[in-house]
C-alpha cells in the first residue's frame, strides 16, 4: 500500500491528506491513487517486455470511467463481460479493436452490439454461444474474430467463489472438447477463429496452477495446428493476486517467467487481463466512526461504511487492513474490536477481532485494499446511497463519481395507477 502512507502524523493518498478529502466529500467515500494504478500497469509491461503481449484491464474490478481512462492512456485495452462494461470502455476512450468481450452469458443483443462495433475479440464460452454468435454475425454480414475459452480443469488454489478453471465451474469449454468445437467454429458462417483463451481464477498468488494450465494450452495449440488450424492468439486471462494482510506481494516477474517458459515461444500474440492487481491496492474506503459500543462480549467500532459499500468481508470473509487516519502514537494501547456498519444484518462486519486503537466518535478510518471489487459491487441496501469515488494525482484530487442523493434513489421508483393520489 505504498500509495497510502503517514505524513506528519496523518494518512495520505500521495500528497493529499485523507482528512482533506473527507472534509470535501464526506464519508463513506472511495479514494484511489492514479500513480498506484499506473505503476501497477507498468510493472506488467516491464515484466513481459520482449513478448508480443497485450494488456487488457479487466473492468469488472473497477469500472469507473476515470479509472479506465487513466489506464487507457497508458496503452491498456479492456476486458469486458457485459454490454454495460463494453459501453463504459468505449466511453472511456478504449478503441473497439483493443476490447476483448468475455463472459459466460452474453445475450444476442450484446453480441450484436459487439459485432457492430468491431470489437477485437469475442471469447466464446459454450457451443450454444458459438451458434448464437454465428447467427448474429452472419445476419450482420460480418466476420468476427473468435477465441474459444477453454476450461483446463486446474485448481487455482484460491477462494472457492472466485475459482473459474475447474470442470465443475460454469466457465469455458472442457479442454477435451476444444478441438471439436474449434473445427466447428471454423465451419460456421461469420466466424473467424483466431485463438484460445482461458481464465482459471482470481487472487492467485501461487503460480504453479498457471504453469499447469499454460502448459496444457500450449499442448492444445500444437494439436490444433497439427489438425490444420491457424492459431494466432492466446489469451491467458487474469494476472496475479495482491497483498491484503501486509504479506509480501506476488512477484510479477515470477509470473512473467512462467509465461515465458510455457507459452513464450508458442508463436501466438499473447493477452493478459489483470484487474485486481492494477487497482486493488490503489484504493481505500474512507469511513468515519459513529460511536464505539462496548458490550460484555465484544467491543464494536460502528462506522458509517457498511456491507452495501464494501461487501467482500461479508461475501468472502475477506480481510482488509484497518488503519486510523490519525497516526497512533508509538506504543499506544490497542484493544480487540470488531469494525461494523449500520446495516440491519449481523453479517455487516468489515473486520472482526482486530487489535485496533482506542477509536472515538468522529475519527476517520481507512479500509485498505478496497480499489478492486469495492464500489463496483456496492448496492443501495437499507436505502443507503452509493458512496462517492475520488481520484488523487499528486497533490490534487477530483470527485469521479458524486455521492448518490436520496432523491436520485427515489426517482427510480414509480407508483401504479391504483396507488396514486393517496
Amino acid at each position: 500500500m505504498d500509495a497510502f502512507t503517514y505524513r506528519n502524523g496523518e494518512l495520505c493518498c500521495g500528497a493529499v491528506p485523507l482528512s482533506r478529502i473527507a472534509a470535501a466529500v464526506g464519508t463513506p467515500a472511495y479514494v484511489y491513487s492514479s500513480e498506484a494504478m499506473i505503476a501497477a500497469h507498468r510493472r506488467y509491461a516491464r515484466a513481459l517486455a520482449g513478448l508480443e503481449v497485450d494488456i487488457h484491464y479487466a473492468l469488472k474490478a473497477n469500472s469507473n470511467l476515470a479509472v479506465i481512462r487513466t489506464l487507457a492512456a497508458e496503452g491498456a485495452g479492456a476486458d469486458v463481460v457485459s454490454g454495460g462494461e463494453l459501453a463504459l470502455a468505449l466511453a472511456a476512450g478504449v478503441p473497439p479493436s483493443r476490447i476483448v468481450f468475455s463472459g459466460v452469458g452474453k445475450t444476442k443483443a450484446e453480441l450484436a452490439e459487439a459485432v457492430r462495433l468491431g470489437v477485437g475479440q469475442i471469447n466464446v464460452e459454450s457451443e450454444p454461444e458459438l451458434e448464437a454468435l454465428s447467427e448474429v454475425a452472419a445476419g450482420l454480414e460480418a466476420m468476427v474474430p473468435v477465441a474459444l475459452r477453454v476450461n483446463p480443469d486446474v485448481d487455482a488454489r484460491t477462494h472457492g467463489k472466485i475459482t473459474t478453471g475447474k470442470k465443475e465451474n460454469k466457465f469455458g469449454i472442457a479442454i477435451e472438447r476444444a478441438p471439436e468445437l474449434y473445427a466447428r467454429a471454423a465451419r460456421l458462417p461469420g466466424l473467424r477463429p483466431v485463438g484460445i483463451a482461458t481464465h482459471i481464477g482470481s487472487q492467485i498468488v501461487d503460480f504453479e496452477p498457471y504453469r499447469v494450465a499454460f502448459t496444457a494450452l500450449a499442448d492444445l495449440i500444437r494439436r490444433l495446428r497439427d489438425a490444420g488450424h491457424e492459431i494466432e492468439r492466446l489469451d491467458l486471462g487474469g494476472g496475479v493476486g495482491i497483498s491484503y494482510r501486509r504479506e509480501a506481494p506476488p512477484d510479477i516477474e515470477a509470473y512473467a517467467a512462467v509465461v515465458r517458459s510455457t507459452v513464450g515461444n508458442i508463436g501466438c500474440r499473447l493477452a493478459i487481463e489483470p484487474g485486481r492487481s492494477i487497482v486493488g491496492n490503489a484504493g481505500v474506503l474512507l469511513v468515519s466512526v459513529i460511536h464505539v459500543k462496548d458490550t460484555e462480549a465484544r467491543r464494536f467500532v460502528v462506522v458509517d461504511g457498511a456491507m452495501n459499500d464494501l461487501i467482500r468481508p461479508s461475501l468472502y470473509d475477506a480481510w482488509h487492513e484497518i488503519w486510523p487516519v490519525r497516526e497512533p502514537a508509538a506504543g499506544a494501547p490497542a484493544r480487540e474490536s470488531d469494525v461494523v456498519g449500520p446495516i440491519c444484518e449481523t453479517g455487516d462486519v468489515l473486520a472482526a477481532g482486530r487489535m485496533l486503537p482506542d477509536f472515538h466518535g468522529g475519527d476517520l478510518v481507512a479500509i485498505l485494499s478496497a480499489g478492486a471489487y469495492g464500489a463496483v459491487m456496492a448496492s443501495t441496501y437499507n436505502a443507503r446511497p452509493l458512496a462517492p469515488e475520488v481520484l488523487v494525482r499528486g497533490d490534487e484530487f477530483a470527485v469521479i463519481r458524486r455521492r448518490q442523493s436520496l432523491e436520485e434513489m427515489l426517482v427510480r421508483d414509480s407508483l401504479p395507477p391504483w396507488l396514486k393520489g393517496g
